[in-house]
Formats: structure tokens, C-alpha cells, sequence
């Protein structure tokens, strides 16, 4: 039996009364479950022979009205689908790259009936062990690193980034290495450097879309590992006025890392689906 059966079974031990009632509305449960799974198996990543990497962050929008006749039960329909990902998920031999979230949210777009499903791969991400950084001290950092919408700091000499526990910020994403990749920042004439190396992964490293083993960046820069994007912020530097040419520098000159114009975050990936701002503010999910 597939897990849209198992969960179509569950569900009807929990429909009653008014919850029932609920359920008439244009968009059903089954329906949800089903753009779910689709979603799932359109979106997966190959990893290897028998590895696929599926995505574990999952956005729903519903119509007003739609919206409305189900927040109430959103708890309990959001723990039934998830499980019922889980179950498809072990069933299809896909990894999640960290728990599975499923937000609902209103969206004035969709009339009654429509609903709109997105998603990505998020990992969670673990500092080593040692005190955190508070957030103005990270807010103060000349250089940091963006992984899933949260900071961390960059400081010299750098950072091992890893799958395993002995990487200074560790990633669950099954799609990177125990040791991936090592951020170097080094002190340079115009504000500090920093390169990426490497680190011989399985799956190698991505700079603005090329696959690299050792490469400079500037503020903006995206690195891919896995099905996890890191990018580096230097606001500071991003923001320091250009300096006038030197003595026999010309003009046209590229500027040195670091004195390049910011550049705008890129949309968090989503897969089947066009993204529409930022995430729901009004969560169901666990």
C-alpha cells in the first residue's frame, strides 16, 4: 500500500464532525498530499547510485477561504503529511536534508480551490562547539556567511565547512563531504581576502555556478555544495567608496576583492515553482 494510501486511511480516523465539514472545501487534503509527493520526486537530487537528496522545506499557499477552513486543523494535517512524506521518502530511497517543515500560508492571488506548493533543501546548520556569537556581534562582523538565511561569522584564518563533526560549522546535507571545503581569509593591501579551496569532496564545489577547486571571491559570491548555498556578505567593504586611481594605475582597472558592488541576495531555490517573497508568517507546520 503507498503512503498516499496510508495516509488517505489515517486521515478518515480523524475526520469527524466538524473537521469533516472543513474538508469540503474546494482544496482537499488528498489533493495537498499528492502536489507533495510530486513535488518531492520532480525536485530530487542524485547523489549517487542509490541516493537521492529531497527536498524538506515546503511552503503551501492557499486561497483565503481555503486558508481559513483549515488553519484550525493545521497541526494535526501537517503532522499527517509530513508523515506520509517520510513514509514515500523511505519508500522512493530519497534523504532529507534535515526535518521536514511544511508552512501554510494565505495568499490573496488564488481563488478558492487553487493552491500553490514550493520547496527547497534545507540543512541544518551547527557551529562548533564553543560560545556563540550574539547576533550584534555578528551584525558587526566585516565579513560573514549566509547559509539558509542565517549568519555566521568569517574571521581569519577561515573556516572548515563539513558534513562530519570535526568541520568548524557543520552542514547535515547527505549531499557534502565530512571535510568539503576550507573558507581562507587572509589580510591583503585593500582589506582582507578570501579564497575557497576544495577539500577533494565527492561532489565538488560550485562558484557562481562553475565547478571549482580553488577560486577568490568578492561580496556576493555563492557557493554550492551539496543542495546547500552559501553566500559571503562584506557590507563594509561593499560600501567603502571606490579609492582614486594610484600612480600608474589606470582607471579600468578591476577593482580588488571586496571593493565590488554588493550584490542582491539571490531567492532561496524552489523547485517547480516561482518564489513569492519571503516565508509565510503565518506557520502551521511543526
Amino acid at each position: 500500500m503507498g503512503a498516499l494510501n496510508r495516509f488517505e486511511q489515517r486521515l478518515e480516523h480523524l475526520v469527524t464532525g466538524a473537521f469533516a465539514r472543513a474538508f469540503r472545501s474546494a482544496v482537499q487534503p488528498m489533493e495537498i498530499a499528492a502536489a507533495l509527493q510530486r513535488e518531492v520526486d520532480n525536485s530530487a537530487q542524485i547523489l549517487s547510485r542509490d541516493r537521492r537528496l529531497a527536498p524538506n522545506y515546503f511552503e503551501i499557499d492557499l486561497s483565503p477561504t481555503d486558508f481559513d477552513r483549515l488553519a484550525t486543523y493545521g497541526e494535526t494535517l501537517s503532522r499527517e503529511l509530513a508523515s506520509m512524506l517520510h513514509e514515500h521518502a523511505e519508500a522512493q530511497h530519497y534523504l532529507f536534508a534535515g526535518a521536514v517543515q511544511l508552512n501554510f500560508s494565505r495568499s490573496d492571488e488564488l481563488t478558492t480551490g487553487r493552491f500553490r506548493v514550493r520547496s527547497r533543501a534545507s540543512a541544518a546548520v551547527t557551529p562548533a562547539a564553543g560560545p556563540s556569537p550574539t547576533p550584534a556581534g555578528v551584525n558587526r562582523a566585516p565579513i560573514f556567511l549566509e547559509i539558509n538565511g542565517v549568519r555566521h561569522p568569517l574571521g581569519p584564518p577561515g573556516v572548515v565547512i563539513g558534513r562530519g563533526t570535526n568541520a568548524d560549522l557543520r552542514i547535515d546535507d547527505p549531499g557534502i563531504s565530512r571535510r568539503h571545503l576550507e573558507f581562507r581569509v587572509e589580510p591583503g593591501p585593500q582589506g582582507p581576502v578570501v579564497n575557497v579551496r576544495d577539500l577533494g569532496s565527492t561532489n565538488g564545489t560550485l562558484v557562481d555556478g562553475r565547478r571549482v577547486q580553488e577560486a577568490s571571491l568578492t561580496d556576493g559570491s555563492q557557493v554550492q555544495i551539496g543542495a546547500t548555498r552559501i553566500v559571503v556578505r562584506a557590507p563594509q567593504a561593499s560600501a567603502r567608496p571606490p579609492e582614486s586611481p594610484g600612480p600608474g594605475q589606470s582607471a579600468n582597472e578591476p577593482s580588488p576583492p571586496w571593493q565590488l558592488s554588493q550584490r542582491k541576495p539571490a531567492p532561496p531555490p524552489a523547485s517547480g515553482h516561482p518564489s513569492h517573497g519571503e516565508p509565510p508568517q503565518r506557520p502551521w507546520g511543526r
